[in-house]
């Protein structure tokens, strides 16, 4: 098949190279020439375990190209993805669809014959059916149908999570159109379908709200084990022990049962609002998600109140002259993605206490330096602690979960340390002289 992959981005990318992978032609497109250049080049824009080496393996087998231009990619396309951003909107927080419907009188403009036009994108329901109608509006003359494939890529596992998918939605409409749609998806995704990956037809809508039901439900599991942390604070519990007690009800499930510092990126933020929006919309109000919203927002900001806490600064001036090493920027490991990540929040916390922060994190510092000007980046975790008060591990990334404890403690003016991420055992750190706190433990 050949297939155009419009947006260059995470999921354009990562989509692209992994079609190319299974034996399809793909061109991506992105209107950003430096990005285009540097992909020709070998140069990935974003930090992805093992995309490098798949982009280029396929580019080199000729599966795989970038172009700027759009109208030769698509002339010809047997398929024509949409993966461009869909940011939240300023003042309401609804999904910008600004980019998707511009692509999407652009791949009007380009067609050639008959086409499936798919949106990869994170989109709002009802999303599709102002796609097809623009479709139809710009070219009449040509039969082009329009598909629902919802990305469910984790960042730092995407290639995996493609490849291996936990199931494949694909939303399309009855009648002719609809039944040409899914031959041309069954073909695309044949090599998973051969492996048997679960394969979810369904209408159009319906794919677009699974894409947001998924992701508020995972957010919201985030958000209830991290309140019940904080009671297990108070009344003297585990919460690792707790996770693990209800995880193993497989009504339940262990995953995504991990207290931290809220959760952050791409995806749940911007999807959890714009969910909110819709219900709004149609009034079917979805409570749980608005309070999964509001904790989460409150829970970054608390998390820098318990470091502070944790150095007995938290009252008055207690922070001025008092530094803290931050261990892990961005929202999660094995991204270099700063997205709604925690540590903004917490790191404005403490700089507005007065206190001066240190930070090492593996692949997010380019990103982070933009949006913190006033922190201190380091070269490695030892370095962001060398004279601080306190050290706090905000992202778990595994250079984290085996530091030299007491070469930490050496270099270090204070001995206090705040595991926002429950990676140690509070007994080895404490042989190691640090005082220690944790996440509902």
């Amino acid at each position: 098949m050949r297939i155009t992959m419009i947006g260059s981005g995470y999921v354009g990318l990562v989509s692209g190279a992994c079609f190319s992978d299974f034996g399809h032609d793909v061109i991506c497109v992105d209107k950003h020439e430096g990005k285009i250049a540097a992909l020709k080049a070998g140069r990935m824009p974003i930090y992805e375990p093992g995309l490098e080496q798949l982009v280029a393996t396929n580019v080199a087998a000729g599966r795989l190209s970038f172009t700027t231009d759009l109208a030769a990619a698509v002339a010809g396309a047997d398929a024509v993805f949409i993966a461009v951003g869909t940011p939240s909107r300023r003042g309401d927080g609804h999904a910008d669809l600004t980019y998707v419907f511009e692509a999407t009188k652009e791949i009007a403009a380009a067609v050639t014959g008959p086409t499936v036009v798919v949106t990869k994108s994170t989109v709002p329901v009802g999303t599709g059916d102002r796609v097809e109608q623009i479709l139809r509006d710009e070219r009449p003359d040509v039969a082009i149908a329009v598909v629902s494939n919802p990305e469910f890529l984790r960042e730092g596992a995407a290639i995996g999570d493609f490849k291996r998918p936990d199931r494949i939605v694909i939303g399309t409409e009855d009648g002719n159109d609809g039944e040409r749609a899914q031959g041309v998806m069954r073909e695309i995704y044949r090599p998973l379908y051969l492996n048997e990956s679960p394969i979810l037809f369904v209408g159009r809508r319906t794919s677009e709200l699974i894409k947001y039901a998924a992701n508020a439900f995972l957010a919201t599991k985030i958000t209830f084990i991290n309140e019940i942390a904080d009671l297990c604070e108070a009344v003297g519990a585990n919460v690792q022990d707790v996770s693990r007690g209800i995880g193993l009800d497989n009504r339940i499930g262990k995953k995504f049962l991990h207290a931290g510092p809220g959760y952050g990126g791409s995806c749940f933020p911007k999807d959890t609002l714009a969910l909110l929006k819709t219900a709004e919309d149609h009034e079917t109000p979805v409570r749980i998600v608005e309070a999964v919203v509001q904790v989460n927002d409150s829970r970054k900001r608390a998390m820098g109140r318990k470091i502070l806490h944790a150095m007995g600064a938290d009252n008055g001036d207690g922070a001025k002259g008092r530094t803290v090493a931050i261990l892990g920027l961005t929202f999660k490991p094995n991204t270099d993605d700063m997205r709604d990540a925690p540590s903004l929040a917490i790191v404005q916390s403490l700089l507005d206490a007065g206190a001066t922060v240190r930070a090492f994190d593996p692949e997010g510092m380019d990103a982070a330096r933009a949006l913190m000007p006033d922190v201190t980046y380091c070269s490695s975790a030892y370095e962001a602690a060398t004279g601080a008060d306190a050290v706090a591990i905000v992202t778990e990334w595994d250079t984290f979960r085996a530091l030299d404890l007491k070469r930490l403690a050496d270099v270090m003016s204070g001995r206090v340390m705040v595991d926002l991420r429950n990676v140690y055992r509070a007994d080895e750190v404490a042989k190691a002289g640090f005082t220690y706190s944790s996440v509902g433990r």
